[in-house]
Order: C-alpha cells, then structure tokens, then sequence
C-alpha cells in the first residue's frame, strides 16, 4: 500500500522560506509524477508544482514560479518542495500526491493522480 508522509510546514513570516519533504512507501516510483497542492481556507484545492520521476521535468503554477522549486530524491523515493519569498496568500494546507501512469499528461489535474498524502499547515504571516 502506497503512502505519501509531508512534513516542513509550519509557520513563517512573510518573505521568509520553508522546505517541504513528501516521503512515499510503498513501492518504488520509477515512472508517473509527483506533484504538490494546496488548498486555502474557503478555497478550491490548486495545483503548486509537479516533477516527472523519470527525466526530472518539472511544472509550476504561475502563482509560485520563481519562488517555488520542486526537486526530487530517486535513492529516497521523497520529493521537496523549497518555498522562497512567501507571501500571505501562500498560506494553505499542501498536499503531495503521486500519479503513476500517464507520464506528465493532465500533470497539474488532481484528478490524475491516485494517491494523496495527508497534508501539512503552511501560515505565512504579514
């Protein structure tokens, strides 16, 4: 059974960074993507960043290019997501979550992916 842990959120001042980690079990991820999502209070769950597990592309909403950076670790089977700059609006439960087939297709959908992690806080403060 596959199991995606988050951890690193937390608290921050704005214009500050965090450094979220998504440890998957389970299996061993050697195709599909890994992605990050957040959802704000009274909002609707958005794609943030995306990383294919073979080749390393990677995808990012327009709200976090040039802040965000989504990278990988094949020996650990994790995947980061480093938060520089933050702003308030950045304030949101971050989800990872895995699709295991289709590649980078429907990469920033939701609904492609199969398998979700549990979430982590992230408050940016002004």
């Amino acid at each position: 059974q596959v199991q995606l842990v988050e951890s690193g959120g937390g608290l921050v001042q704005a214009g500050g960074s965090l450094r979220l980690s998504c440890a998957a079990s389970g299996r061993t991820f050697s195709s599909g993507a890994m992605g990050w999502f957040r959802q704000a209070p009274g909002k609707e769950r958005e794609f943030v960043a995306a990383i294919t597990w073979s080749g390393g592309s990677t995808y990012y909403a327009d709200s976090v290019k040039g802040r965000f950076t989504i990278s990988r670790d094949a020996a650990k089977n994790t995947v980061y997501l480093q938060m520089n700059s933050l702003k308030p609006e950045d304030t949101a439960v971050y989800y990872c979550a895995a699709k295991t087939i289709g590649g980078s297709y429907l990469i920033a959908n939701g609904g492609s992916y199969n398998y979700w992690g549990q979430g982590t806080h992230v408050t940016v403060s002004s």
